[in-house]
């Protein structure tokens, strides 16, 4: 008599590991002439599919109080772009320690490490960024930042207020758990560890861009790349992701507007440039509004506007700056040539002049399609069907972008608010990603991984 036992395993149980194989090690047991053999096979089946732990579970379940406390110990000591001099030698360490091949200073702290498998297959490379922002904490977590430090002349508090520590802390721990399955992995993982994603110091080179062209995918170079981003629209247990088209191209202006200085009292001896700033502020929402179809997503937005010394006096010249947020190349085009024209006519009708520094940034964020749709069965295996939020594109920016230039990327978000708590948005002082994400970050690209390489030799 045959007893079939239901059982419903949990979307990250080791029911999927061994399902997976059980018709192949089933026809094994029926060629085996041993009776103790057979039993004790079935056994270590049955046990697997118990308890729900298959090699991922168990590594995570190992090594995730430690993953834990280097977050902690991230996100206590940021560091600016260019400048992750602690994070980068944490994280190099634990590479080591996991005997993974390490290159250090690409990119000035960027760090890589190269996972080779026990069997052949393809590439993959995984990437994280480690720098913060210049943001002061409000946080309440008992590791918050209280790091201070110069930017741009202004002593300014430091805090990882766009999840960057998660990322690191996600990436070390899906190297612990992929170090410790290295004699079944086919093909190789590559481990890539990003400075200043955020941007670089005035002056400097940096992020993606400065990687790449220091050989960062040269041997090996990748079949393709993954990445996350924390989100504080969802919380802990939930994915989101955005096939094709992800995220905007960022572009950066600075615009210096001169006209004539003179007293307050006596306006009709200035060229005004404070008046033909405003007009031009006001004229460049114009482009978005009458110039591009209401369809193509685009953004121009002015960040600073600087200008005058003293109450009774009209400048000689106003300092303007902001960004430009497109999707399509021939927009990028238009908003500049658009731009230039707005400023010449109204500074031409005010006997003024202006310069412009329109300068192309990061490139957008394209999931690449076939890559993504492959990847979502994994997705949904491991946080459930329910859980996978398929998501519009932003108009946010990411260099993750140029690494997916090169070769197929995709670029997911992971839900770090904790249920029942609040979370400020990214960029702010109030932002928080609850440590109960990395688990979940780490389990579910630790799958993707695996998945994809084993797919790309079946």
């Amino acid at each position: 008599m045959t007893t079939v036992i239901a059982y419903k395993a949990p979307p990250s149980s080791g029911f999927f590991f061994v399902s997976r194989h059980l018709g192949l090690l089933l026809c094994n047991i029926a060629a085996m002439k041993h009776q103790k053999i057979l039993q004790y096979i079935f056994i270590l089946c049955m046990t697997s599919l118990i308890f729900g732990k298959d090699p991922i579970d168990s590594a995570i379940s190992k090594n995730l109080r430690k993953i834990i406390k280097m977050r902690h110990q991230i996100h206590q000591y940021p560091e600016l772009g260019n400048r992750e001099f602690k994070t980068s030698k944490l994280v190099a360490d634990h590479l080591r320690s996991l005997g993974i091949e390490v290159e250090t200073d690409i990119a000035y702290t960027g760090v890589v490490g190269i996972l080779k498998g026990n069997k052949p297959g393809p590439v993959i490379a995984v990437r994280a960024d480690m720098d913060a922002l210049p943001v002061t904490e409000e946080t309440d977590f008992p590791f918050k930042s209280i790091e201070r430090t110069t930017f741009l002349d202004k002593e300014v508090g430091v805090m990882h207020a766009c999840g960057h520590d998660i990322h690191t802390s996600v990436q070390l721990g899906v190297a612990s758990v992929l170090a410790s399955m290295k004699r079944s992995i086919p093909g190789t993982v590559k481990f890539i560890f990003q400075p200043a994603e955020e941007g670089a110091p005035p002056g400097e080179e940096g992020g993606a861009e400065l990687m790449l062209k220091q050989g960062v995918f040269n041997n090996p170079k990748p079949n393709a790349i993954f990445g996350l981003h924390t989100h504080a629209g969802l919380e802990v247990g939930q994915l989101g992701l955005t096939i094709g088209p992800a995220m905007a191209a960022v572009d950066h202006f600075i615009i210096t507007i001169k006209g004539k200085q003179s007293h307050g009292a006596y306006p009709h001896k200035s060229v005004d440039p404070i008046i033909m700033a405003t007009e031009a502020v006001d004229a460049f929402q114009t482009i978005r509004s009458r110039s591009l179809s209401p369809l193509e997503p685009s953004v121009v937005t002015v960040g600073i506007i600087r200008g005058g010394e003293r109450f009774n006096i009209i400048p000689e010249q106003v300092y303007m700056e902001g960004t430009v947020r497109t999707y399509n190349t021939e927009v990028q085009d238009m908003v500049e040539e658009r731009m230039n024209t707005i400023l010449e006519g109204i500074t031409h009708a005010y006997g003024g002049s202006f310069e412009l520094k329109y300068e192309r940034g990061t490139p957008a964020t394209i999931n690449d399609p076939v890559l993504s749709r492959q990847m979502i069965p994994t997705m949904e295996r491991v946080v459930g069907k329910e859980k996978l939020i398929m998501m519009d594109p932003v108009m946010g920016g990411e260099d993750f972008a140029i690494f997916a230039n090169e070769v197929p990327g995709v670029y997911f978000r992971l839900g770090v608010v904790k249920p029942g708590t609040t979370s400020g948005w990214i960029h702010t002082p109030k932002f928080r990603a609850d440590d109960s994400s990395l688990e979940v970050g780490i389990r579910v690209m630790s799958n993707m991984i695996l998945d994809y390489l084993q797919s790309s030799i079946d």
